[in-house]
């Protein structure tokens, strides 16, 4: 792969709007939805996420760069994101690997798509984690259909195998969708958190390691000056970052990892009870004798 590049923010690119954010159409759109109702974490770190969040949202949404249905509320899918998926395919780490764990979201389609084509394992998360069996797996030799179509969420229901984590092969590259993502490879999701928990869930399962590339493609609009992204400590950075027009390379600035495995007590009653493996895995720790105490 070629250097990091560090061009400026595209010429005429709009700066984050801040105040009320606007619908497609220029007009004011009804409240977006918090997925962060069940989040962890301090009220002050939360409110700065979402402050942030809005503001991208805003931004994307007055410069009409957002696809339908809009930004507000979601990982947004983008004008460009083909080309974002084209410029990604054509580096090193997209072809040295076999498996990618991809995000669900309609902005990583032409990733996850492209992916199929080029012969490689898809391993997609069911939205929510939801259910016992909390991924698809897309195989590219077994599809009854097109790799646009297995690509989607409904596509992956009809072509798809649902597996349990336990069923998942070693990950060789990591996609994830942003609503913002810094220059120094800070990530900031929807509020969920549903990213991060498949992180700690894979890297506890020995599925995600040191070589595990995580990237994602975004907006320019997106992209947030390294140190602007308010962190928590689960919080998953990127090594790669790919837009339409560029590649950032944020290997030797970014933080580090969060350590493998889940950090209960960060997680909510509510956040454990809506994933069935967080639940189950939280029972499990909760039994006596299991590593010599009990689950907090």
């Amino acid at each position: 792969m070629g250097g990091r590049l560090t061009e400026p923010r595209s010429a005429g690119a709009a700066e984050p709007v801040r105040g009320r954010p606007v619908g497609q159409d220029g007009g004011v759109p009804r409240h977006a939805p918090r997925h962060d109702r069940d989040a962890g974490g301090p009220a002050g770190l939360l409110a700065a996420k979402a402050a942030l969040r809005d503001q991208v949202w805003a931004a994307m949404s007055a410069a009409r760069v957002a696809r339908f249905p809009g930004a507000a509320g979601r990982i947004p899918n983008f004008a460009g994101a083909e080309a974002a998926a084209e410029r990604l395919r054509g580096l090193s780490e997209w072809w040295d690997a076999r498996t990618l764990k991809a995000n669900p979201d309609s902005a990583q389609l032409p990733v996850r798509q492209r992916a199929l084509q080029d012969g490689k394992t898809v391993y997609m998360a069911v939205p929510r984690l939801a259910g016992p069996e909390p991924f698809f797996a897309l195989d590219p030799d077994h599809l009854s259909e097109s790799p646009r179509k297995a690509a989607s969420i409904s596509g992956a229901a009809r072509a798809a195998r649902k597996v349990t984590l336990a069923e998942l092969a070693a990950v060789d590259l990591l996609v994830m969708g942003c609503v913002a993502v810094g220059e120094d490879g800070a990530r900031l999701g929807k509020g969920g958190g549903f990213a991060d928990l498949e992180f700690a869930l894979a890297s506890a399962a020995g599925l995600i390691g040191p070589g595990t590339v995580a990237v994602t493609t975004v907006h320019e609009l997106q992209l947030q000056p390294a140190g602007t992204i308010p962190l928590a400590g689960h919080d998953v950075p990127v090594d790669l970052v790919i837009t339409p027009d560029r590649v950032i390379d944020c290997r030797d600035r970014r933080g580090p990892r969060p350590a493998a495995g889940i950090r209960w007590p960060e997680l909510t009653p509510e956040k454990i009870a809506a994933i069935p493996l967080l639940a189950a895995q939280h029972a499990a720790r909760s039994q006596p004798g299991d590593d010599g105490h009990r689950a907090r």
